[in-house]
């Protein structure tokens, strides 16, 4: 489920997209299409580059001083 996760993110920003463009020909409220845009383009974004985040070394063994 996590590597399907950005690519349904990916659609949501095509469909956001379309709906956008249905805002601007005045169909639907741009109020309403707007930030479903952006919040659809932050949520792909951060899919697909949360993956590569940086979590830490692990360690083998305890030390101990």
């Amino acid at each position: 489920m996590q590597g399907l996760l950005p690519f349904i993110f990916l659609l949501a920003t095509v469909a956001a997209f379309f709906l956008n463009l249905l805002g601007f020909m005045r169909l639907l409220p741009l109020y309403f299409t707007l930030p479903l845009l952006f919040i659809t383009i932050y949520l792909t974004i951060f899919s697909f580059v949360y993956r590569h985040a940086f979590k830490g070394f692990s360690r083998m063994r305890s030390r101990r001083w």
